[in-house]
């Protein structure tokens, strides 16, 4: 490892001075204000949240749906990884399964709750071809749905990915030594995955517990704290002590479970080495978990299906004629189009900037002896345990009434550090395996740090750079937590759009915009997936 460099302060100090502005200072903001009242600082702000009935049933809503939503995507999930990796289902079914299951991903997920409207509701398609209403939808029944959907890829993304580093052949050897059906399946599969299936049931957890978009569509009377808060904040009546109160609340639960999720950690297994084996041929076993994997995948796009029907049809679901004129009418609208791209601008900005920090910031830790590198590990452990509406709050506590208010600077910087941690996890686990004599070889042949870093480290980290920029921006177009207390009429991006037509009963518009997302992300994807594939071929 190089002696430490100008250089290295140079670009450290900066990211230490963004990060202090951007991160701790608005949440310590946040903390302030929700002590603060017109009598001093007391704890009168939290007894009054506490004794409210109705916020506390909020809270025990938010964590019954949220628990009964993780166990249920920790199962699918699994089944799913299962098929991919246990059984011997034809391949290209494989692929639809792995790719499939991660569309929902490219959708804001206040689109969600409209998609289930349309297909469940008293005129959705589902409900037309059953002739009845399956259940009630508003509430409970459509957040568990819409939960679900949205929680599943990002917990099939961690098991599906744990799965590749297990050695099957351990498999083969418990049925030799004459191992029951059950006790091989606890033994070989269960024991070694009980980390990640914990750590899939957390993610889970916290995603649904912050989520705002799908109970903003769909959860009816169904009160959870994501759509208290924003009613405390942007209601009739706005209370921003109580707001802060809310916020810091939210973080109890989320910081209990990002503790538990290190804890979790300890239980993963390490192989010395794995085997990537053929298994053998068991046509139950595999009809069984192909079945339950079409199901899901079909479960799944028939609720989103009604996204690309609805447009084209004249006015759905009375007058079914094909029509391009809800498309004619966005494209032409000046409003929409600037909004769309407000939101490529947006996204756009984030993903260069911030995988700029997050990778300067993994190389800092990594690949310099800067003396307190490691503040750099428990930032990303802050960011990840901020919700992004705690964020926002906490943004817009500190910069109202500030020139930054409402300004595309100020989202786009919070997206930079809602979403901070998995790009810089990405590049720090890249830099570690790379060869650490590089720099000391740049230094001997000439090369400055820089420049080393340049010409050497950055080439080889490509693939983890586009992967990191694809990250950004797909979620920065569809997030709508951290930046619903944010935009405003400048500053509009699609998601808050989406959340406004909703109060005009706008499907149409609400629907071309999330195609517009989602076409938008998926070729910003793909693109991305081409240049990765290209420099792994190099």
């Amino acid at each position: 490892m190089p002696d430490v460099k100008p250089a290295m302060r140079v670009i450290y100090i900066p990211i230490l001075l963004l990060f202090a502005a951007f991160l701790f200072l608005p949440l310590g903001v946040l903390f302030v204000r929700s002590f603060e009242t017109a009598d001093g600082i007391n704890l009168s702000n939290y007894l009054t949240v506490l004794s409210n009935a109705e916020l506390m049933k909020s809270f025990g809503n938010s964590v019954k749906i949220s628990g009964l939503t993780a166990v249920i995507t920790t199962v699918l999930a699994f089944f799913l990884a299962y098929s991919i990796h246990c059984t011997r289902l034809y391949r290209p079914l494989k692929s639809v399964i792995k790719t499939g299951i991660l569309i929902p991903m490219l959708l804001p997920t206040i689109t969600f709750g409209f998609a289930i409207i349309y297909s469940f509701g008293n005129q959705g398609i589902i409900t037309k071809i059953f002739g009845r209403n399956l259940f009630d939808i508003y509430g409970f029944n459509g957040l568990l749905i819409g939960y679900v959907i949205y929680t599943l890829p990002s917990a099939f993304l961690l098991i599906n990915n744990s799965f590749k580093y297990m050695d099957k052949k351990f498999i083969i050897v418990s049925k030799l030594m004459g191992d029951g059906t059950i006790r091989s399946f606890m033994n070989t599969i269960i024991r070694p995955l009980s980390g990640t299936l914990g750590g899939a049931f957390v993610l889970s957890f916290i995603l649904s517990f912050t989520d705002f978009g799908i109970p903003a569509s769909v959860g009816g009377t169904y009160s959870v704290v994501a759509t208290q808060l924003y009613q405390v904040m942007l209601g009739s009546i706005p209370d921003f002590n109580n707001g802060a109160v809310i916020a810091i609340l939210m973080l109890i639960p989320v910081v209990f479970s990002v503790f538990l999720l290190n804890y979790l950690e300890k239980l993963n297994f390490h192989y010395d080495k794995f085997s990537d084996i053929e298994m053998t041929q068991h046509k139950g076993r595999d009809i069984c978990f192909g079945g339950i994997s079409l199901l899901v995948l079909i479960g799944m796009f028939s609720v989103f299906a009604v996204m690309f029907i609805a447009p084209f049809l004249t006015s759905f679901p009375y007058d079914l004629s094909f029509t391009l004129k809800h498309f004619i009418d966005t494209f032409q609208s000046s409003d929409l189009t600037a909004v769309y791209k407000n939101s490529l601008f947006v996204a756009l900005m984030t993903a260069v900037l911030g995988t700029l920090i997050a990778f300067s910031s993994a190389v800092l830790n990594v690949r310099t002896p800067l003396r307190g590198k490691s503040s750099m590990d428990v930032i990303s452990m802050l960011t990840t345990t901020v919700p992004g509406m705690v964020l926002g709050l906490s943004y817009l506590l500190l910069f109202n009434g500030s020139s930054w208010k409402g300004t595309f600077a100020i989202i786009i910087l919070c997206n930079m550090v809602h979403f901070f941690t998995t790009p810089y996890l990405m590049a720090k686990n890249s830099l570690s395996k790379m060869n650490p004599a590089w720099e000391t070889t740049g230094n001997l042949l000439g090369d400055s740090w820089i420049r080393t870093i340049y010409r050497v480290i950055l080439p080889n980290s490509a693939s983890t750079v586009i992967e990191m920029f694809s990250y950004y921006f797909i979620n920065s177009m569809v997030t709508i937590s951290g930046i619903i207390f944010l935009v405003t009429a400048q500053t509009t991006l699609v998601a808050s759009k989406i959340k406004e037509l909703q109060h005009f009963a706008k499907f149409n518009e609400i629907f071309i915009l999330s195609l517009l997302i989602f076409f938008t992300n998926l070729v910003v994807k793909l693109l991305c997936d081409h240049y990765q594939k290209r420099q792994f071929k190099h």
